[in-house]
């Protein structure tokens, strides 16, 4: 099959080149089906159109959010999947690390006019900042997001925010009303929540659970109170663990395993 002129292509060398992706790794996806270019041209080379761009675009985001590439191709097929979303939540990302190094960027710039003033040395307090930023930009692995599955998204969303005192995030929408991503918050740590699909299962489609969200909270007893009185299903009482924490365990209507725990004095 051969291209028309008038379509953007690019050859995998010049893809490579401009994505910053390898070629080694362009190959091995078409090679597992994962990315494999639309056209060739008259000679056989490989040609990518606008649409395998914006392919690659979404397989690389999920490679960052952690997911092995068997599960990508799942993922990408999901007839839900939204990209305008998955671009916001990736722009929110990179302001992140944009402010943090705008602000080791002030903070080096005072402490190379100190020293260039011979006025005085950098304090620890501006040593351990520039510490902090550093690592936190440096660091291959800056943060993680847990992705939970439901049958029922938008029940899901309002149970874990109404019994679990969770900080209720966006619950995204396609235009004729289905839910196709929700969000809620532990702090800083944010949770996913994605619909039951084609490789996706609910713990009560599935009998059992794979996995659990562990919550850090100020006192244990205190939250494990207000769960229950919002109607909690604990499956674990509140119990000093000789690893450091008291900590209980709930259940929600799918399934899915809660464990809230605060340290011990």
């Amino acid at each position: 099959m051969t291209i028309s002129e008038e379509v953007e292509s690019w050859k995998v060398g010049a893809l490579a080149a401009s994505t910053g992706v390898t070629v080694r790794a362009l190959h091995h996806y078409d090679h597992i089906g994962l990315l494999s270019p639309s056209s060739r041209n008259v000679a056989g080379h490989r040609l990518y159109t606008t649409q395998d761009v914006t392919r690659l675009y979404r397989i690389s985001l999920l490679r960052r959010l952690g997911f092995p590439l068997e599960q990508i191709s799942h993922v990408l097929d999901d007839p839900d999947w939204d990209l305008p979303a998955a671009v916001r939540r990736h722009l929110v990302d990179t302001q992140r690390r944009a402010a943090i190094a705008a602000a080791l960027c002030n903070r080096l710039t005072v402490m190379a006019d100190q020293l260039a003033a011979h006025t005085t040395s950098p304090s620890p307090d501006q040593m351990f900042g520039a510490l902090e930023e550093m690592t936190m930009l440096d660091s291959s692995v800056h943060s993680t997001t847990t992705i939970l599955i439901y049958d029922d998204l938008p029940a899901a969303h309002e149970y874990v925010v109404r019994v679990y005192g969770l900080t209720p995030g966006e619950l995204e929408r396609t235009p004729d009303g289905t839910a196709v991503h929700g969000e809620v918050r532990a702090g800083e740590q944010v949770i996913w929540m994605h619909p039951a699909g084609d490789g996706f299962r609910s713990p009560r489609d599935l009998g059992g659970v794979t996995g659990m969200t562990v919550i850090n909270v100020d006192d244990a007893d205190a939250h494990h109170a207000r769960s229950v009185a919002a109607g909690a299903v604990i499956v674990e009482e509140p119990v000093d663990q000789n690893y450091g924490v008291r900590e209980y365990g709930a259940r929600d209507p799918e399934g899915q395993l809660w464990f809230f725990h605060s340290p011990l004095d």
